[in-house]
């Protein structure tokens, strides 16, 4: 009797402890989505092994990236300054640090950091690779996130 008293005791002491420490962590959705931010439906994962790339891109205020598209899916965390990312069509997203973004997927835009401060913005992209690749570095991952992976 004494061993199952303890053992409940035990587990009491172990699941109020998780509680507690469970407060003390707070977890947030920032993006979650099966459409970029235009609305466009994300496309399949491509085949083979998968691999994923996190980059930190900073863009100078100022600066314009040229016209470009995403071959993969991408979305990105914009850490500090703002960015305007414009469509070929002119449709428009403004963004603002503290914000996540589902980035459009084979549709021609570019970015731009209007502000006075740099944009610093944290891309994760999801790509189909191999070993070989991984080992060639962050140019290497960028070709495959986008040329232009901040917008």
């Amino acid at each position: 009797m004494k061993p199952l008293l303890a053992a409940t005791c035990c587990l009491l002491l172990l699941s109020t402890a998780a509680r507690a420490q469970d407060s003390a962590i707070k977890t947030e959705i920032l993006a979650q989505a099966s459409r970029s931010w235009d609305y466009n439906r994300l496309p399949a994962y491509p085949d083979g092994a998968p691999e994923i790339s996190v980059l930190r891109v900073e863009v100078a205020p100022g600066a314009q990236l040229p016209l470009h598209r995403h071959p993969v899916i991408n979305a990105g965390y914009l850490l500090s300054g703002a960015l305007t990312v414009v469509k070929e069509s002119g449709e428009t997203l403004h963004l603002k640090a503290g914000e996540a973004v589902i980035k459009v997927v084979n549709t021609w835009h570019y970015g731009k950091n209007e502000g006075d401060v740099p944009a610093v913005i944290v891309v994760l992209c999801r790509h189909a690779g191999n070993t070989a690749q991984r080992t060639q570095g962050i140019s290497r991952q960028r070709r495959r996130c986008g040329r232009n992976a901040a917008a």
